[in-house]
């Protein structure tokens, strides 16, 4: 089968159509439970109690809990659906099942007798199995590779996918946040994940004893502007962009980058790449630096203004020089 995105999932979802079996994984846990969650859209709510059925694993520490847990789980998925056209089992925890940690004789006629459910699933029965990470030269995980549509979660395609990541994760540390708040962060930091998590964390520090966060209060953590990338603007000078290198600069410097951090990424930029890119203009970038430098320190102008003819000068120095492969991004 295919592995496709969580948005493509919740597509599905809104469609009415689902596939027999899901394979959730990835590192990222807020998002496999959220998603699994909306697999109950599946069915009327009203009809819910009756066809819609989470099972919690745990650890299965014997072959004997092993047969008990996939005799339970085969019944639920073969139970047909009553007064709905479809019926949806969720396994939480499911690597034990699929992984046991223990083998015995009990434990093989078990995952036997799972892989029996996998290889003929029940068509009116959508089983969704959330699991972490699992050993993908594993026998299961091959048959799962087969049978299953295997989802990617904390996988991220649009401002979208990010604002309703912010409000899971929220909702994971049983606060709420405003659709506002979370559409803004989402813009903010667009679909990278590690930015989101680092940011909504500050985001529950600062709301810390609220039962809410407010769109005010997005405002307050993430500041006027957020960079999606800390060496954008390096890179755009390396590149000549000067348009660029100054919407950046604008940018690092509304997100509160002091002037001291920016001139040692910009002297860094001069000392590591002109050399080999622009030997030429080295030595007039330098004094550009150490002007720039001598002015901040005594107060020379607005360190704004002096900060913008600087990166202009370095753009007008670099431009119509090739680009190197990754940019200026420092390692």
């Amino acid at each position: 089968m295919a592995t496709i995105t969580a948005a493509a999932v919740r597509k599905q979802i809104q469609s009415g159509t689902a596939d027999p079996i899901y394979l959730l994984q990835g590192e990222d846990e807020v998002e496999k439970s959220g998603l699994a969650h909306e697999f109950e859209e599946l069915v009327d709510e009203g009809l819910r109690a009756f066809n819609v059925e989470r099972i919690h694993t745990g650890e299965i520490t014997t072959g004997e809990k092993l047969a008990a847990a996939v005799s339970g789980l085969v019944t639920a998925v073969r139970t047909l659906p009553m007064m709905s056209p479809r019926r949806v089992v969720i396994v939480l925890q499911a690597q034990s099942l699929l992984v046991p940690k223990r083998e015995s004789e009990a434990a093989s006629r078990a995952l036997e007798e799972l892989e029996d459910l996998l290889k003929a699933p029940e068509p009116q029965t959508t089983l969704v199995l959330v699991a972490g990470t699992l050993d993908k030269r594993s026998r299961m995980y091959k048959l799962l590779a087969k049978q299953a549509t295997l989802v990617e979660c904390g996988v991220l395609e649009s401002v979208d996918d990010a604002a309703r990541w912010v409000v899971n994760r929220v909702a994971a540390a049983e606060m709420k946040i405003e659709p506002a708040g979370a559409r803004l962060l989402a813009e903010r930091c667009g679909t990278d994940v590690k930015r989101l998590r680092n940011d909504v964390d500050r985001l529950l520090l600062y709301a810390l004893g609220q039962k809410s966060i407010s769109l005010d209060d997005v405002r307050e953590v993430v500041g006027p502007a957020a960079l999606q990338d800390d060496w954008a603007m390096a890179n755009a000078i390396e590149a000549g962009d000067g348009k660029t290198a100054l919407r950046q600069l604008a940018l690092m410097l509304d997100a509160g980058a002091a002037p001291e951090q920016i001139m040692g990424q910009l002297g860094w930029l001069v000392r590591t790449k002109f050399p080999m890119q622009v030997p030429a203009m080295l030595r007039p970038a330098v004094q550009a630096l150490f002007r720039t430098d001598l002015d901040l320190k005594r107060s020379a102008g607005e360190p704004r203004v002096l900060l913008e003819r600087l990166v202009v000068e370095l753009c007008a120095r670099g431009a119509g020089r090739p680009s190197q492969a990754g940019g200026a991004r420092r390692y």
